[in-house]
């Protein structure tokens, strides 16, 4: 284990301290999640640690100033668990917020054999069921075994939706309101300095724009936007912009070509401000066969940009079950087409959905997690 931050430790030593687990930090939801709930902790004088397993390249610059970063140092979630009990006896955290399976079992078998006095909470950001579908028999058997024993010694069992917390109540045998449902907070920074002309980032296209912003892998299904895009072309012309990359991106665009739209698709890679991106569409889609949450729902709602998305799982609690987006059956390009065109056709309050954004913000989510964890009566610091 080696401590390090490419920050410093603010002044309040004495403060409590929390530690955000998580097997790496990088780009992904949860990590992005984890460093918007630290720099609010920090805000709130307490003392943040991100311990992780490993990092992705250039991404420590995410952690926020007043943090420390205490990388233990191994790629492999098994052999984190000696350099996680080394942690809890020699840093004593007050409280680890520890996220993502097997990761989270991994932090509760630490806490438990270093016999530390930290509280610990395990959050889950994703169903488990489906995530783990394909892995087999073996990996089935001890992910429901993990869960009913770790999950079970947690102080707090923290979800991110509904949908996570009714399938981590079937897959561990914990009943079901003993999981806490605490939405994710809207990470994305509203950078209003740096947006790009839009008919740069559209190519000159100024009819109907329909954005997509996600890794470009098998969970988000890009496959079935474009499949229903196609359908959306026959009716009414548009782009369908997409924004994100990854491990499917070859495979997407080859899908497009083969689908004869490549021509009328952008693919406009990772952007670190995506602001433009969203100021500039007439409609946001997500087309995910399972969405823990949906942070990027959120990130367009704040925009004022309708939704359209699959009921995968998150983006019903979002969306309210539709008040606030139409919500479509997975797997079936029709009905996404359809609800992409009476969405492009039809008239959109901005400002109710900019207010429905506005109940995950950071602020007021940071105050669920603390209110969870960390009560009032139990801090030693002036919030």
């Amino acid at each position: 284990m080696h401590q390090g931050s490419s920050t410093s430790r603010a002044n309040n030593e004495g403060a409590p301290l929390i530690a955000l687990a998580i097997p790496s930090i990088g780009y992904g939801g949860a990590e992005i999640v984890n460093v918007a709930l630290g720099r609010e902790f920090l805000k709130r004088g307490f003392r943040v640690d991100f311990v992780t397993g490993w990092d992705e390249a250039g991404s420590k610059e995410l952690i926020p100033k007043g943090a420390r970063h205490v990388g233990l140092g191994v790629r492999r979630t098994r052999e984190t668990l000696g350099p996680l009990m080394k942690y809890f006896r020699c840093e004593r955290p007050d409280v680890m917020l520890a996220s993502m399976w097997p990761f989270t079992t991994t932090c509760v078998m630490a806490h438990c054999m270093s016999k530390s006095p930290s509280k610990i909470a395990v959050v889950e950001h994703s169903t488990l069921s489906t995530q783990y579908e394909e892995s087999g028999a073996l990996v089935s058997f001890f992910l429901r075994k993990s869960l009913a024993i770790s999950y079970r010694r947690a102080h707090a069992r923290i979800v991110v939706s509904s949908s996570v917390a009714d399938d981590l109540a079937k897959l561990s045998g914990i009943p079901r309101d003993r999981f806490e449902v605490i939405h994710n907070p809207m990470p994305m920074a509203m950078d209003a300095e740096l947006q790009p002309d839009p008919l740069t980032i559209w190519r000159g296209w100024q009819g109907p724009r329909i954005l997509t912003v996600g890794r470009l892998k098998k969970a988000k299904n890009h496959a079935l936007l474009i499949s229903a895009f196609k359908r959306l072309l026959a009716r009414m012309d548009s782009r369908l912009l997409i924004l994100g990359d990854g491990d499917l991106e070859m495979q997407t665009l080859s899908f497009a070509q083969a689908e004869g739209v490549a021509d009328k698709v952008i693919f406009a890679g990772r952007s670190r401000n995506p602001l433009p991106y969203y100021l500039s569409a007439d409609l946001f889609v997500m087309s995910s066969s399972r969405e823990g949450f949906g942070n990027v729902i959120i990130e367009a709602l704040s925009c004022g940009l309708p939704v359209v998305s699959t009921d995968c799982g998150g983006p019903a609690d979002i969306l309210e079950n539709g008040r606030y987006g139409r919500l479509v059956p997975g797997n079936d390009a029709e009905a996404l087409a359809q609800a992409m065109q009476d969405s492009l056709g039809a008239h959109h309050d901005k400002e109710a959905l900019q207010r429905r954004a506005a109940e995950f913000s950071p602020d007021r989510i940071a105050d669920r997690y603390l209110g969870l964890v960390f009560p009032l009566q139990d801090r030693n610091i002036s919030v």
